[in-house]
């Protein structure tokens, strides 16, 4: 992938402004209405995989809500509402809605879930997507602040919207947590962010035997390098021109590439017997499951 390398000097990241775009939607995808009456609610949905996890949901027929981080991401949601109504100008579903919300906090996953729920009247898919990540060379230099604030975005975020969204989910539901291949491999430059995405690994398969007597199914995809702002806003210019090349693929995926784990794991007619499981999507790296 050609790449200018520019790194972006904030964070979040901003899909807008990346060179190459990343690309959401593959023209060869075929919908064939496996979210059909749906409502699903996506954290971290205005960019990156998310978006491209909305879209795809769009396009299976479900009604979309996701978040955005206020005062940082409006041109991304913007977008991103955009792509959602043209994908459902001709599908049975509502107009999407955007949340404003820092999901490392209770209170405000409890009014995401809330707005949710007064705009569609349920809720029967839940994507914890919304993460961080910041670059080190060693422990010494992640400070109290930094690791609380890492923490709070990337699995205290998969807690607090878990706990208000189940008690409005029924059997047949579906909660998918986004990890990382970095839960397996690890990463020294990424210490706080891979620490937080193994902690998604354990709460998936706990939360996954917890609800199975529901009839809620609990699952997971854990990515390789993906084109999107999160390394873009994270990594230094050199490494993001090299970003994904030491993949046996030897390329960082597309988010469109990743998009159908979470319409394969949404829907109860493809994965009905999956249950505290993870996708690979990871260019070919093998890992110890």
């Amino acid at each position: 992938m050609a790449s200018s390398g520019q790194k972006q000097q904030s964070q979040p990241g901003k899909e807008h402004a990346m060179d190459p775009r990343p690309q959401f939607f593959n023209p060869e995808y075929k919908p064939s209405n496996k979210l059909q009456g749906k409502v699903a609610l996506v954290t971290g949905g205005d960019s990156g995989i998310g978006r491209a996890v909305c879209y795809y949901f769009a396009l299976e027929g479900a009604s979309v809500a996701f978040t955005y981080v206020k005062g940082h991401e409006e041109k991304d949601k913007d977008e991103t509402l955009q792509m959602l109504i043209e994908a459902t100008k001709s599908r049975d579903a509502k107009k999407p809605l955007a949340i404003a919300a820092d999901v490392g906090f209770d209170e405000d996953c409890k009014k995401v879930i809330e707005a949710t729920i007064q705009e569609f009247g349920k809720l029967d898919i839940l994507v914890n997507n919304a993460a961080e990540q910041h670059f080190t060379n060693s422990v010494e230099e992640i400070t109290e602040p930094r690791i609380e604030r890492v923490f709070r975005t990337n699995i205290f975020s998969h807690f607090f919207m878990c706990r208000h969204a189940v008690k409005h989910m029924k059997e047949g539901s579906a909660i998918i947590n986004t990890t990382s291949v970095e839960a397996y491999s690890g990463n020294p430059q990424m210490l706080d962010y891979c620490t937080t995405k193994g902690a998604i690994v354990a709460f998936t398969r706990g939360l996954a035997l917890q609800l199975a007597e529901r009839g809620i199914r609990v699952n997971g995809v854990a990515p390789g390098p993906v084109w999107t702002p999160l390394p873009h806003s994270t990594f230094p210019e050199e490494m993001i021109k090299q970003f994904g090349n030491d993949t046996p693929m030897g390329r960082a995926a597309q988010p469109h590439e990743i998009a159908p784990c979470y319409v394969f794991l949404a829907s109860p007619q493809c994965s009905s017997y999956f249950a505290g499981q993870f996708l690979h999507p990871n260019g070919g790296m093998v890992i110890n499951t």
